[in-house]
């Protein structure tokens, strides 16, 4: 790139909070991008009261009017998804607008139905007004560029995946077989009904029914109800010895998870293409998760990982039962998922994506 580096804000959630769209921007701080571009990062949401919520986007949007006159964005990139982000978008979007800063959304949308599908006929106008003002939508998958092709041209919309880093191969390989002998099952994520919580007792029965050596560690956190009535249907299966819930875990707490678990479990009902499973298959896990989403795009059946209809406990846990069943079957299925990792969602290639559609609007806006 050339000397003068172009300038770009992004709108992002703050570094703390938890789930995939979070564990996207953090990667941006630092890397690559910040050599090629000049960024300024605005933090318009957090994860703790409603209260601290509002004052947070209150204060992103008094700080984002001072970016504009101040750093002079030349570029607007917005990461959104579906329910309260998009109502919290639309101020940045129409300050961008007003001074003809062109805007790229990059949405991790997971809840397709009820953002759009199920919507009213008024919502839905709304919906293609406000996304009619950007001028480039990033999708995470072919899947989601499909769906949302309901309100949006397709040409207005790019496929980034999601991306991973993935750890140094040696390691992987030598973890291998600790992994498979420790007949750990890792889950990641939102505990509550999207993400299958509430099927884990289902999966976890049938799983003991052929593999008894196995054991689970759920770590994430949810609402307390789900998080009381996903440990209920546990216990009342007698199965809460088989199950650990540390709760939401970061950094060494969650590398330590990852180097140690054998397979990766994500049952969900909805998903874009979920960081989740990406940060599993560069530790090398097989995955065992449904068919929503981009997730069919990560995982090959029987290759790196295994895929089972939303719901079907059952096949879930044979998905498991066969990874944990053959240890040279279990090798061939790790090292195929670090490859998968490596050779298709490596970051730099995501960052290679994401600078050639700056380019592309920058150009634009510049002729």
């Amino acid at each position: 790139m050339g000397d003068i580096k172009r300038r770009v804000c992004m709108i992002v959630q703050q570094r703390d909070v938890k789930g995939g769209i979070a564990a996207v921007t953090n990667g941006y701080y630092n890397s690559r991008i910040e050599k090629d571009y000049e960024m300024r990062y605005v933090e318009s949401y957090c994860d703790t009261s409603k209260v601290r919520m509002v004052l947070k986007a209150l204060f992103a949007y008094w700080e984002f009017r001072k970016v504009l006159d101040e750093f002079k964005p030349e570029l607007v990139h917005i990461h959104s998804s579906f329910g309260g982000s998009f109502y919290r978008m639309q101020p940045f979007i129409y300050m961008a607008g007003k001074r003809g800063i062109p805007v790229l959304d990059h949405c991790h949308g997971a809840d397709f139905e009820t953002f759009y599908v199920n919507a009213s006929d008024k919502k839905k106008a709304r919906i293609k007004e406000v996304f009619g003002r950007f001028t480039k939508v990033i999708v995470l998958s072919d899947e989601w560029r499909e769906r949302l092709s309901a309100f949006l041209p397709k040409e207005k919309m790019t496929v980034i995946n999601n991306y991973c880093k993935p750890q140094p191969q040696n390691e992987v390989e030598t973890a291998c077989d600790g992994r498979f002998f420790g007949k750990q099952v890792l889950f990641l994520g939102e505990l509550g009904q999207r993400k299958g919580g509430y099927d884990f007792a289902g999966i976890v029965e049938n799983t003991v029914k052929k593999c008894p050596d196995v054991r689970f560690v759920f770590a994430g956190s949810g609402s307390k109800e789900d998080e009381n009535r996903i440990k209920e249907m546990l216990e009342q299966k007698g199965l809460s010895e088989k199950c650990l819930f540390p709760g939401w875990v970061r950094d060494e707490a969650k590398d330590r998870l990852l180097q140690e678990s054998a397979v990766f479990m994500l049952p969900s009902y909805q998903e874009g293409l979920p960081m989740a499973i990406l940060d599993a298959m560069a530790y090398g896990l097989p995955v065992v998760s449904t068919y929503v989403g981009g997730i069919p795009q990560l995982i090959n059946n029987g290759v790196n990982g295994y895929l089972a209809q939303p719901g079907d406990c059952e096949a879930i846990a044979d998905g498991i039962c066969c990874i944990l069943d053959n240890a040279d079957v279990y090798k061939k299925l790790s090292e195929e998922s670090y490859k998968t990792a490596k050779d298709e969602f490596g970051f730099e290639a995501h960052l290679d994506k994401l600078e050639a559609v700056y380019d592309e609007i920058l150009g634009i806006s510049g002729k």
